[in-house]
């Protein structure tokens, strides 16, 4: 997704206690990062913020890392943040007062940047991420670009490396899923569950409630199903 930049993301990501701007220092020592040493979920492409927001602020006894590579997207993935935690009222409000301090209410989220598909570089075999979520990823759909889908083998021989749990992946794209679905039997991964439905699915997440994102609000309206899979 393109996005205009905005002159107060990387500002507001410095000051933010629950962004880290140099994740490769943190390579097998993301336990150290959290107050509490508890699983790690990754999110692959946060976008604006509202599925990690809402998630994050649910499970608190799940330490949580959300990773874009601009700094626009990332800027307002803090704000959605923000306002679910109520530090702002809205993503486009001004922030109530003493916003460092309120920030540090946001205690088993990590928000930082890097190039996913380089993704081994800041994750190791120590950090033990027990779940990715892969939500509404660029399908790139001309033959050339397969190669830079989160799902494509090369992506998840990446995650082999420090995954030590399951992969939960939603897109809208009929073509993508269906690669997707091969490219996990071709890297040996197990498929748990498939539907081609996923709204009208009962407790596809194993009794996880499922969390819209801002994509798939937009996809349910204009009538496209929603694809998912979870892969072992």
């Amino acid at each position: 997704m393109r996005m205009k930049f905005k002159p107060w993301a990387r500002p507001e990501l410095e000051t933010s206690p629950f962004y880290i701007d140099n994740p490769q220092d943190y390579k097998n020592k993301w336990k150290n990062v959290f107050e509490k040493e508890q699983d790690i979920y990754l999110e692959l492409g946060c976008g604006k913020g509202n599925f990690i927001a809402k998630v994050s602020k649910q499970n608190q006894n799940i330490n949580y890392v959300a990773i874009d590579l601009v700094d626009a997207m990332l800027g307002m993935a803090k704000r959605s943040v923000e306002a679910e935690y109520g530090i702002r009222k809205s993503t486009d409000a001004e922030i109530v007062e003493d916003e460092i301090e309120k920030q540090k209410v946001v205690k088993n989220l990590r928000l930082t940047r890097y190039d996913i598909s380089r993704i081994s570089d800041i994750f190791g075999e120590d950090d033990k991420i027990k779940r990715i979520y892969i939500n509404f990823c660029n399908p790139w759909p001309r033959g050339k670009h397969h190669k830079k889908r989160l799902t494509h083998e090369r992506q998840l021989e990446q995650y082999k490396k420090f995954l030590n749990g399951e992969i939960f992946f939603k897109t809208d794209d009929d073509d993508l899923f269906e690669d997707s679905i091969k490219s996990f039997e071709r890297s040996g991964y197990k498929i748990e569950k498939v539907t081609y439905d996923l709204l009208n699915e009962d407790n596809f997440w194993n009794g996880e409630d499922n969390i819209g994102t801002e994509h798939e609000k937009m996809f349910t309206e204009k009538g496209i199903k929603i694809k998912a899979l979870i892969a072992i």
